[in-house]
């Protein structure tokens, strides 16, 4: 049994899919990932085998230097929530499908050279889906993030379904980015149809490029924070198998700072490859937690760590840290609602503050503030008083249970479309 696995050259993508990927190699599979050269390092040190393939101009490892692309994206997140899927929306006309036709070509000759039983695709990377789907395989689509990723009833991709509190946009500004959102989705489907009908005359175009996904569909979150107004439109075969939760083992240094004897509580801080940049806020989180009086692990990307000085010198400030192996030990972690940071912090019951900027992180702090899971803040409007505040609050409250991943056995069989 061969499972191809087709990955964006995207860390954050990459890592769900490998632990899917691994639950099949140790059921006994043979499992190929075809994904970029930027991830080809973490695929062999892996035990996969690795076959080159590039899905997009753009590649991600998790730290990025900014370019006009992530700049106006930032400007556009500082402006507030509608700013930015508007921002986002209108990227997606031009960036989400690079060279199809070629992607799908050579989609189509891996698969007819390694003769895979079963196929994993990551359904954001539509390109991807393109390919395989246009080869008439059965294929399985993993959403990475929040499950309305993959848009079902009335939803639009895009648009968060649900929003937390204290980000709830104007009536007249949804019913305009609907408008906005509606535009970009018909040119994206037509360009979808398009390269379809190049590499696969044949076959029949599609009503919505962003909804097409395989025989087998699996969730990245756990059943249990997914709303109930979903569960009736959700995909026939379909399955959630969140957390998808990565092996990660801490260096000696990163072990000993977690060890060190300190009565307070310990706090992780992220926000992620891109928003990382939003030093603005990282900045106030900064004075508001060495106000709380707590030890922290910060990741700052590609900021100098001079803009945040002073610093308590027990802090740990690098560029990226290993967050899966320090969030075993800490009391709460502080990030923007991406999905892998929501997952990681389910499984380990460690407790979560969200400052939600863009995408799914609103549906993923929305879901998490009803469930009572998660404080959640507008990141344009926190102040440090305020934040200072709701950290020693949430800190207060009883640890989060850990959540159980899904047996390796069942996330094996998870993936097959037999």
């Amino acid at each position: 049994m061969t499972l191809l696995v087709i990955s964006p050259d995207f860390i954050s993508h990459y890592s769900p899919l490998a632990v899917v990927a691994k639950a099949a190699q140790e059921a006994g599979q043979r499992v190929v990932v075809a994904t970029g050269e930027n991830m080809a390092p973490r695929v062999l040190a892996e035990g996969f085998e690795w076959q080159p393939l590039q899905l997009s101009r753009n590649a991600n490892s998790g730290i990025a230097q900014k370019n006009p692309a992530i700049t106006r994206f930032l400007n556009a997140t500082k402006q507030g929530a509608i700013a930015t899927i508007t921002c986002q929306a209108l990227d997606r006309e031009k960036d989400l499908l690079w060279q199809p036709v070629e992607v799908a070509k050579n989609i189509a000759k891996l698969c007819a050279d390694i003769a895979p039983d079963d196929i994993l695709v990551d359904h954001i990377s539509f390109g991807s889906t393109l390919g395989v789907y246009a080869t008439g395989r059965p294929f399985t689509t993993l959403i990475p993030g929040h499950p309305s990723q993959l848009p079902v009833g009335n939803e639009r991709y895009g648009i968060p379904a649900v929003w937390p509190n204290c980000i709830q946009p104007k009536a007249e500004d949804l019913c305009r980015q609907e408008d906005i959102t509606d535009r970009v989705t018909a040119k994206f489907t037509e360009l979808w149809n398009a390269a379809l009908h190049k590499v696969s005359p044949k076959m029949t175009p599609v009503k919505d490029a962003f909804r097409v996904h395989g025989k087998q569909v699996l969730y990245n979150s756990p059943k249990h924070y997914h709303s109930a107004d979903r569960t009736s439109h959700l995909p026939l075969h379909h399955a959630f198998v969140g957390p998808l939760i990565r092996q990660e083992k801490l260096t000696q240094p990163y072990q000993a700072w977690l060890d060190t004897d300190d009565e307070r509580p310990t706090v992780y801080v992220a926000f992620g490859t891109f928003l990382s940049h939003r030093d603005d806020v990282l900045k106030k989180l900064s004075h508001a937690l060495q106000q709380a009086n707590v030890r922290v692990a910060m990741a700052i990307g590609a900021n100098s760590k001079s803009i945040f000085e002073p610093l308590p010198t027990d802090w740990l400030v690098e560029a990226s840290l290993p967050q899966v192996g320090l969030l075993q030990g800490c009391d709460l972690i502080i990030h923007h609602g991406g999905n892998n940071s929501v997952q990681e912090a389910l499984a380990m019951g460690v407790r979560q503050i969200i400052l939600p900027f863009s995408t799914d992180q609103f549906a993923n702090a929305a879901d998490l503030e009803r469930t009572l899971h998660a404080g959640i803040m507008s990141p344009n409007d926190i102040c440090v008083v305020s934040l200072t505040r709701l950290i020693k609050k949430v800190l207060a409250l009883p640890k989060p249970t850990k959540l159980m991943p899904v047996s390796s056995t069942h996330l094996a069989s998870a993936v097959s479309c037999k």
